[in-house]
Parts: structure tokens; C-alpha cells; sequence
């Protein structure tokens, strides 16, 4: 059996499922993600925080790296994980932390 590649998530899906990859490409992203009611920074903030909730980790890296990109520093995530480590337990942080680490290694935002 063959491992999706998760550095892109929807890509991994897009095959099997067309009309999911369409729903994200036309409602998710252009239209939630572009409400202004929260910044793109705020809005990957709470993404990464319901993915770990959810223990979503194949989203994760892929998250990690857009809330990079929207202004979230390494220092911001990682108080992020350690904040969550209470809420949605230590097992969940922890993975959280392995996850971040390997995806944005030493890089500083």
C-alpha cells in the first residue's frame, strides 16, 4: 500500500475525490478563508489549533507552513502547542511538536 504524500493534503485527495477538491477550491479557501472578519494570520492560528484539537495531524504540516507564510511565528506556535497541551491533552501536543519540528525545522519566521 502506497502513503499519500501530505505536503499538500487536497492534492493527496483531489484524485478520489473530485468534488471535495472543488468544495475546497471554490468555497473554502477563496470565500471563508477571504473573509475579512479575521486576518489570514488569526485564521491559521485557530486552523492549526483545531487541527491538533481534532488530532488532524496529516493536515498539520501543510497548515503549519501556511501560518508561516500568514505571520504566525515558530515562538507563537509553540506557545500555541503548549497552551493546547491543556486543553486537548499531551499526547496531542506532543505529536503536535514532533509535526512542527519536522516540518519547519530550525526555520525563524
Amino acid at each position: 500500500m502506497s502513503k499519500a504524500n501530505f505536503d499538500s493534503p487536497r492534492e493527496a485527495a483531489r484524485a478520489f475525490t473530485p468534488k471535495l477538491a472543488a468544495l475546497v477550491d471554490d468555497v473554502l479557501f477563496p470565500q471563508v478563508w477571504a473573509d475579512t472578519a479575521l486576518s489570514l494570520r488569526d485564521r491559521s492560528l485557530v486552523t492549526v489549533a483545531a487541527l491538533i484539537v481534532g488530532g488532524h495531524h496529516d493536515e498539520l504540516p501543510a497548515h503549519l507552513r501556511r501560518a508561516v507564510s500568514n505571520g504566525v511565528t515558530r515562538e507563537e506556535l509553540a506557545a500555541t502547542i503548549t497552551h493546547l497541551a491543556f486543553y486537548a491533552g499531551f499526547p496531542a501536543a506532543i505529536s503536535a511538536s514532533a509535526a512542527a519540528q519536522s516540518t519547519l525545522g530550525d526555520v525563524q519566521a
